[in-house]
């Protein structure tokens, strides 16, 4: 059976609209996803850094997360004919692995959660697909990576893009039917 690893924030957690609500409540903005096309936030606002990594590094930030459109739906499809792993880049802010654990449970109860996988580098991860938001975790992963469009990265070349769930679902079903 082959394996699909599925990253989580921008992926299956809808990340940005709470990140944004926060900082546009905070500081007096009205940035939308439109203005971080291309870019993150803190790439937006250098002189804010600190203050827009530390929403990240609150302990709940990532349990109240929205879930993207069609994933649980997707996935339960999926992991009939394939074995599924969330995997997430859980290193960048430790605080997180509680929350992040207790929403995987929440809105994907039908995972096994010895497939949820807090890690650093993907490249450890042995799985014959990647889907991602962040291209870098494809340089040295040895699958073939999945782009999965986010504002952030509209301009990413070279990589397989999907833009939803449903492209995933055409994707991966129509190729387990060949």
């Amino acid at each position: 059976m082959q394996r699909i690893a599925i990253d989580m924030d921008e992926v299956i957690a809808d990340f940005a609209p709470k990140h944004l609500r926060l900082f546009n409540r905070d500081y007096k903005e009205n940035l939308t996803a439109k203005d971080l096309m291309g870019t993150r936030l803190r790439e937006l606002r250098p002189q804010l850094e600190k203050e827009i990594v530390a929403y990240l590094e609150d302990p709940a930030f990532f349990r109240d997360l929205e879930v993207m459109k069609d994933s649980q739906r997707v996935i339960r499809e999926l992991s009939e004919q394939y074995e599924i792993f969330i995997t997430t880049a859980a290193m960048e802010f430790p605080t997180s692995f509680n929350a992040k654990y207790e929403w995987l449970k929440q809105h994907f109860p039908f995972l096994n959660e010895m497939n949820f996988v807090f890690c650093g580098d993907k490249s450890i991860i042995h799985a014959d697909y990647l889907i991602d938001d962040n291209a870098r975790h494809f340089q040295r992963f040895k699958g073939q990576g999945i782009l999965f469009t986010a504002p952030h990265n509209i301009n990413e070349t070279g990589y397989h893009r999907v833009n939803n769930w449903l492209e995933i679902r055409e994707h991966f079903l129509r190729a387990s039917e060949e």
